[in-house]
């Protein structure tokens, strides 16, 4: 099993908009359900702000091998989402065997 986990946080030259931040958080939130690949998916925001550290949101998500992992990143609904995240998130993501 592998795990995927990626933090996302407003780029820092980008105004707040709450309405669009939450539009694309419920989106994260529930794309882990449109999947096959996805075993396994937990989205959250940051409940302490201790800046510069923190990030914003922490998704992560369980496939079973590098080859699921692939078929869920060039999925399409990924893929229009990572496109509307692009202008307002920056992010890291990290990958290991679980």
């Amino acid at each position: 099993m592998l795990r995927h986990v990626v933090l996302f946080r407003r780029k820092p030259e980008v105004a707040k908009d709450e309405a669009l931040e939450k539009s694309l958080a419920d989106r994260m939130a529930a794309l882990g359900a449109r999947i096959p690949a996805i075993a396994g998916w937990k989205f959250a925001p940051n409940e302490l702000a201790r800046p510069p550290v923190t990030w914003d949101y922490v998704l992560e998500a369980e496939v079973g091998d590098a080859g699921a992992l692939d078929a869920y990143l060039s999925h399409p609904q990924h893929r229009a989402l990572v496109a509307d995240l692009k202008p307002y998130f920056e992010w890291a993501a990290v990958d290991y065997t679980a």
